[in-house]
């Protein structure tokens, strides 16, 4: 199956290498949008803007800021022991991340378009020894291409929804050539092995989630110590990575709830720091002050709802509010990662569309340690449930806390099974001396 291209594959070979001096005008109109950084365009044509370093080089690839963020524990061991490595990704805000997050010396470079000629130029210049695809964000002349020259590929953290995996089924021939060429696919759970399996991955294993060892997110302590100062003995409440709709919702219950609690402040973090002043307009159309971080503002007693429009700051917001709703899951995005707001201790809620995280989630509400809510008036019940009973909020915090912590240990598993292909790049690296 490996050795074989399906007549799909050739077809869309064919058609990338041919739309490939059309990547100008695509790259301009993604550039009008926000969507690509204005200095870099040329990683995007797989043109390297930084050198490669000497030795064996380790390649990660992950789609956007949530597969980047799961991998950063697994790069700082791969950076321990002396590996190069490179990260790649396709969006703006996982660049910004990038340079916040990635461990000293990790090379970043944005994914080039997937046309031949320009993963050709990509891979002439990096010369990966081994190439890691975090979750499931797979390119066809990428993939292709690293098997031809013999680059040894594993999937890890793989994770694929009921959603994804009924797409998938629909082209069976093509996704099977695609996962045969992988050395090893390493899964969140027993559910996606079985469906990556089923689809033709090769050499399947349940390593477990990667984003349940990720440590809390880092904060600016002198930025936390006077946000705390300034909100004193308010109750705060957080929706985290929201999506269009979900901040309406919030600041709906916020109008429920100021009447029993008129101290209340609403800490809005949207998915996209963008959105920012959009969020600002429905608050003040709900006749509520708000105040906006980017432009430096503090949520100040007369602040009612405070948007934190800014990026890599989750950490601040975890830390203030004991309360947090993850957003993504009223509106259908299929949920946000829990686990960082759990594991700095707060009480999680979360709406009915959560299958990016499913099992996570599941398992959090199994142990009462996140609780669902079904629409805006089931979220403004719990806070206020949880607002006035402190003891009821810390005993689901608490259970949170512990769920994440017994389902810990991708890390080390995922290093085990890496641990021959790292290896061979020593045993190369020795040969080559």
């Amino acid at each position: 199956m490996a050795g074989s291209v399906p007549l799909a594959l050739r077809v869309y070979r064919l058609a990338s290498a041919a739309g490939s001096p059309l990547a100008q005008q695509v790259l301009a109109r993604r550039l009008d949008r926000g969507k690509e950084h204005p200095e870099r365009l040329a990683e995007r044509r797989g043109e390297a803007t930084i050198a490669r370093p000497g030795g064996p080089l380790i390649w990660v690839h992950g789609a956007s800021v949530g597969e980047m963020l799961a991998v950063v524990p697994l790069i700082e061991r791969l950076r321990a022991q002396d590996f190069a490595v490179l990260v790649t990704s396709g969006t703006v805000t996982s660049a910004a991340l990038a340079e916040q997050r990635l461990p000293d010396g990790t090379l970043h470079q944005f994914i080039p378009l997937d046309a031949p000629r320009f993963v050709r130029r990509f891979l002439d210049h990096w010369q990966p020894g081994l190439a890691l695809f975090v979750e499931s964000d797979l390119w066809p002349n990428l993939i292709l291409a690293c098997a031809e020259r013999k680059i040894p590929m594993i999937l890890v953290n793989g994770r694929l929804s009921e959603r994804s995996f009924g797409r998938w089924r629909l082209i069976p021939g093509t996704i099977a050539a695609l996962l045969g060429r992988f050395d090893m696919c390493l899964t969140q759970s027993a559910a996606d092995a079985e469906r990556y399996a089923q689809l033709g991955a090769p050499r399947v294993m349940m390593t477990g989630n990667l984003k349940l060892d990720v440590p809390p997110p880092p904060v600016d302590q002198a930025a936390l110590k006077r946000l705390k100062e300034i909100i004193g003995i308010r109750p705060v409440v957080a929706a985290a990575s929201t999506h269009p709709g979900e901040e309406a919702a919030i600041i709906a219950a916020h109008g429920r709830l100021r009447a029993k609690f008129p101290k209340l402040l609403t800490v809005i973090a949207p998915r996209h720091p963008t959105r920012g002043e959009a969020i600002a307009e429905i608050a003040k159309a709900a006749g509520l002050t708000v105040a906006l971080r980017s432009q430096r503002a503090q949520p100040m007693p007369d602040v009612s709802v405070y948007v934190a429009d800014t990026l890599g700051e989750l950490g601040l917001v975890y830390r203030v509010a004991p309360i947090v709703f993850m957003g993504g899951s009223l509106a259908s995005h299929g949920g946000q990662n829990p686990i960082e707001a759990v594991r700095l201790g707060a009480a999680v809620l979360h709406g009915p569309h959560v299958w990016n995280f499913a099992e996570i989630y599941a398992t959090l509400d199994a142990a009462h340690g996140a609780e669902p809510v079904a629409d805006e008036a089931a979220l403004a019940a719990r806070l206020g449930d949880w607002l006035g009973d402190a003891a009821a909020r810390k005993t689901v915090a608490a259970a949170g806390a512990a769920t994440v912590g017994r389902l810990g240990g991708a890390l080390k598993r995922t290093l085990a099974a890496l641990d021959p292909y790292l290896m061979q790049l020593r045993l190369e690296q020795r040969a080559s001396l």
